[in-house]
């Protein structure tokens, strides 16, 4: 199986931007980007626009993948770049598009920075779905994003990247997780900030008498978990600098604070087949909506 990187596109500002995304993680990953088109059968702005056949739209179709890779082997020369056309349900294909790469790119709208983004219904099908990485992109998202400012404080790709962030469960510490947010964090010569959340105790609410005592032990304790898991992949990453945080709290919150100077956000999500159809879990979900960094979500067992 030939691994690649591949991003689905359509003609939206985020399209483009996850586009560019999966450029630069290609050249990182040294791995040829593969561009998806999915056009559906019938798409619903051509039945109700009788002056655009088919015929028309499948050729308008073909120019936005076109200029979509020229537009990539122009700004990043020294990668190799392939296109696919296909025709169906987008999740469906796009889902079967992933099982054949390293990592599946897509699109995610800004909404602004109270309501935080919107995730189409073709995303969030595909990342609950997909049994591959699944990295959605915010529209605006720019190579400067994901990097420190340089020493005269202005926004450079130059310049050293930004933490990798790990939003991790410590009673589900997954290998396939691990192994994807310390390999983002090598690749990018990034520090990783691995964020626990464990829940406040009971006592909290009727504020007993010990409570700081109670708190500090739980913590202590936490803290001590989390170093536990991480041990070995600190020895198995060892030019990695990790950050642990441990703290006190929703862990949806806690990701989405922890997470504002991210150059990449790496949350997990349980592989489910029952009957009831996919979830990706509230924390996956808070960080796709209310994140601003590019969001992976890593499907594992």
């Amino acid at each position: 199986m030939s691994r690649t990187v591949t991003v689905g596109v359509d003609d939206s500002p985020e399209s483009r931007a996850a586009a560019e995304w999966a450029a630069r993680e290609a050249l990182l990953r040294s791995l040829p980007l593969k561009i998806v088109y999915v056009s559906e059968p019938t798409p619903r702005f051509v039945a109700r626009t009788p002056l655009l056949d088919p015929g028309t739209y499948r050729q308008w179709a073909e120019q936005v993948t076109s200029e979509c890779a020229d537009g990539i082997r122009l700004r990043h020369p020294g990668i190799e770049v392939s296109t696919e056309q296909l025709t169906g349900t987008p999740a469906d294909l796009l889902c079967e598009a992933a099982g054949f790469a390293d990592l599946l790119v897509l699109g995610s709208r800004a909404l602004g920075r109270l309501e935080g983004f919107m995730v189409g219904s073709v995303s969030l099908g595909v990342v609950a779905r997909a049994e591959r990485p699944v990295v959605l992109v915010r529209a605006g998202e720019q190579a400067a994003d994901e990097h420190k400012n340089d020493p005269a404080g202005i926004p450079s790709a130059a310049a050293p990247f930004r933490p990798v962030v790990l939003g991790l469960d410590i009673d589900q510490a997954d290998d396939t997780l691990l192994e994807f947010a310390f390999d983002a964090a090598a690749r990018r010569e990034a520090s990783l900030r691995v964020v626990h959340a464990w829940p406040e105790p009971p006592t909290s609410f009727y504020r007993f008498a010990g409570d700081a005592d109670l708190y500090d032990s739980l913590g202590r304790g936490q803290a001590a978990l989390l170093g536990k898991v991480l041990r070995p992949w600190r020895q198995k990453f060892p030019d990695v600098e990790v950050m642990e945080a441990s703290r006190c709290g929703s862990a949806a919150q806690v990701l989405v604070n922890d997470s504002r100077d991210a150059s990449l956000v790496v949350v997990g999500r349980r592989i489910r087949t029952r009957t009831f159809g996919a979830r990706i879990g509230h924390v996956a979900h808070s960080a796709l909506h209310h994140i601003a960094a590019p969001v992976a979500i890593v499907a594992h067992s």
